[in-house]
């Protein structure tokens, strides 16, 4: 602990900057590098997840993304489940340069109600494409809606926000039981975002399969300027990772994978999160840059519309390749954003570990 002043202590903590993979042991070949990743009964080319971002994830992009060996969640509370053909909303709303106006904008857009038709069509369209579906939703609309994700087959459910808790306290509104939500769902379960060690734990004991570690948002979020809460991500895993491990023995032997969601704008970062006991890691911005981007070479989350404290920001990227590009490269940059896949291949094969479990044992240092 250190004094902040005569009155406050406060924990040191790390983001992804402060820290650094050390190869302390034998490199091995790209080729000796396994990267799948098993969750529930499905198993994936990569620990990688697409976020559900409208920016990012359409039913194309998801079952691309699917195609290509990743899971593609599809935000089920986004333009593509308010408007039967929100193409037109998308290109018209990148034509707006000024961040104002284009705030604005995306408030009206985001105002229009969620269709449960919509979600329906949506995740058949992903389903009829043979890939793995998932959809996400805030936790005030996780009751609502559960029917009827549910009843359209998805793979996994996920519950995404900026902060969520097993214990929301609310004297307006009925708050959301995760517990007894999760338990009576036939779907296993993402939620998230949490950054402590309790939090975490608290989120684990409600029986979901993966917790989200961070606010999501990434480089596009703008919490810590309107709200003054930021998440330090190397510290946050660091100690979910310690609840995963408590949590193992409280229960018997239940595993709750990790899922890194922020702050992962290139593939060292992606590296780095592994590094720190993640078991994936959900990402946004690299992905925006793709050619099949829905933004158009934007790319905001959900913080940006909201309708009364916006807190977040539409950020400019520069298309750089297809999406396969992006994720299998040939990467045409040198600073991480493109072959993801194979950027975390090569810091396996480096370090001397060939499987994605025993690089969570790897070697890190602090920048002082």
């Amino acid at each position: 602990m250190i004094e902040i002043g005569r009155s406050k202590r406060a924990l040191p903590v790390f983001g992804f900057d402060d820290i650094a993979i050390v190869p302390t042991r034998r490199t091995r070949g790209v080729e000796e590098v396994n990267l799948s990743w098993k969750i529930d009964a499905l198993t994936f080319d990569f620990p990688i997840i697409a976020a559900p971002m409208d920016s990012v994830m359409s039913p194309l992009t998801a079952i691309v993304f699917g195609k290509l060996g990743g899971l593609g969640v599809l935000n089920l509370e986004g333009l593509w489940t308010r408007y039967a053909d929100p193409e037109p909303l998308l290109a018209a709303l990148a034509d707006i340069d000024d961040p104002v106006a284009a705030t604005k904008e995306m408030q009206r857009l985001y105002a229009e109600p969620v269709k449960a038709e919509l979600i329906i069509g949506r995740l058949a369209e992903i389903r009829a494409a043979n890939v793995p579906v998932a959809g996400s939703l805030s936790p005030k609309n996780c009751v609502e809606f559960r029917d009827v994700v549910e009843k359209a087959g998805v793979d996994f459910f996920v519950i995404r926000g900026a902060t969520v808790s097993a214990e929301h306290v609310s004297k307006v509104a009925e708050p959301l039981n995760l517990k007894d939500f999760i338990y009576n769902l036939d779907i296993p379960v993402l939620v998230g975002g949490c950054a402590t060690y309790q939090s975490a734990l608290h989120l684990m004991r409600t029986g979901a399969a993966g917790v989200l570690v961070g606010f999501g948002g990434g480089s596009t979020a703008r919490t810590r300027d309107v709200l003054g809460i930021e998440v330090p991500m190397a510290s946050a895993l660091a100690d979910v990772a310690e609840a995963r491990r408590d949590y193992l023995d409280e229960s018997g032997g239940r595993y709750v994978h990790v899922i890194a969601d922020g702050s992962l704008g290139h593939s060292g970062d992606i590296a780095k999160a592994i590094a720190l006991g993640a078991d994936a890691v959900m990402v946004g911005s690299p992905l925006a840059r793709a050619a099949e981007a829905p933004g158009h070479g934007y790319h905001w989350g959900a913080e940006a519309w909201h309708p009364t404290l916006p807190r977040g920001e539409r950020v400019r990227f520069e298309a750089l390749g297809s999406l396969k590009e992006i994720l299998h490269g040939p990467s045409v940059t040198p600073d991480g954003t493109m072959n993801l896949v194979g950027a975390l291949r090569q810091a396996l094969a480096s370090t001397g570990y060939s499987e994605v479990k025993e690089f969570q044992r790897v070697g890190v240092v602090v920048h002082q």
